[in-house]
């Protein structure tokens, strides 16, 4: 006989989303100090997962940030698909974030590309940017 289960896992239960309070980083300044919440820690959440090198730093999971360095050298016609590719897939990996839409590309001056995006997120849309080197 197969055992059922019955009594020990509820069925009548419901997922609740954590709050998404964390520390405030002031990155004009350097400091972190006091708390955000809402779409104010959604922004400083796309900023870090957008500066972290994947796999790059032990204390990040091998799916935080997104991987930018073999982008170095290669022709703008592979780069930019590519940056779109890599940016959404980055950043849906957290669950607060629904879509990444409107990219738009400039290259303010040679081998250097920056890619503005925005995000649709839990908490509203947050326009965003990111430049990159290659």
């Amino acid at each position: 006989m197969i055992p059922s289960g019955a009594g020990i896992f509820p069925q009548d239960f419901e997922f609740e989303e954590e709050p998404t309070q964390t520390y405030q980083m002031n990155a004009d300044r350097a400091v972190i100090r006091g708390y955000t919440d809402g779409q104010e820690a959604m922004k400083q959440a796309i900023y870090k997962i957008l500066l972290t090198e994947r796999y790059q730093y032990l204390i990040y999971s091998r799916d935080y940030g997104i991987e930018l360095l073999d982008l170095f050298g290669k022709p703008v016609s592979y780069v930019c698909p590519e940056l779109e590719r890599r940016i959404s897939e980055a950043l849906l990996w957290d669950s607060r974030i629904q879509q990444v839409t409107d990219f738009e590309f400039d290259f303010p001056k040679k081998g250097v590309v920056r890619v503005s995006f925005t995000t649709h997120t839990v908490f509203g849309e947050i326009r965003a940017e990111r430049e990159v080197n290659f």
